[in-house]
């Protein structure tokens, strides 16, 4: 066996092994993008049905929408895309139905993680392709900054008449006290694949 045999196998068994990982990217990038455009969907249907509550009716009004509306908007935009969940989780949540599971609070400390790191909230998501017991599904999350218009219902100062209003609706309440740019949650989606 000439002496360059060995070389050239190892480099071609290298070649090999590098181009496997560039398919399932591939792959994870096309779920991404499409996962993407229905968090934006969603986003922005929530964002302009609070808008418009804080116009017509003021931060008591917000809470309203986001105890009715919100959950509304996420079962329609699943339902269109014909997906298991869309949503949104923290880690300070407002309703507990919206308590992560193990998978989203561990994206969700390591947002925390990579915040602190100095990485910009407005860049943090997490997408993978997981094994569940009914089969494969895309998870995919996506950091929510909190901007100055959270603070009027999720700062540190809360008009006493809003909190009592909050706690009314909320009796379980864990979301308040953040900052501007904290992470104040994310986007979280189940799409099956099989």
């Amino acid at each position: 066996m000439p002496r360059h045999a060995i070389p050239l196998t190892a480099l071609a068994l290298s070649a090999t092994l590098l181009s496997l990982p560039l398919q399932a990217t591939t792959s994870d990038e096309a779920l991404r993008t499409e996962t993407r455009k229905a968090i934006k969907e969603f986003a922005g249907e929530l964002k302009g049905t609070l808008k418009g509550a804080l116009k017509g009716s003021g931060p008591e009004g917000a809470i309203q929408v986001c105890n009715k509306a919100a959950p509304a908007i996420s079962r329609a935009i699943a339902e269109k895309y014909g997906w298991q969940k869309v949503g949104r989780t923290s880690l300070k949540t407002r309703n507990p139905a919206n308590a992560p599971d193990a998978w989203e609070k561990r994206v969700l400390l390591e947002f925390e993680k990579r915040k602190a790191s100095g990485e910009p909230v407005q860049k943090l998501e997490h997408g993978e392709i997981v094994e569940t017991a009914n089969g494969k599904v895309y998870r995919y999350m996506k950091a929510i900054p909190t901007g100055k218009v959270c603070l009027t219902c999720h700062g540190t100062r809360i008009k006493p008449e809003l909190a009592k209003r909050i706690k009314t609706l909320y009796p379980e309440d864990r979301a308040t006290g953040f900052r501007p740019g904290d992470i104040r949650g994310a986007f979280t989606v189940i799409r099956p694949l099989n």
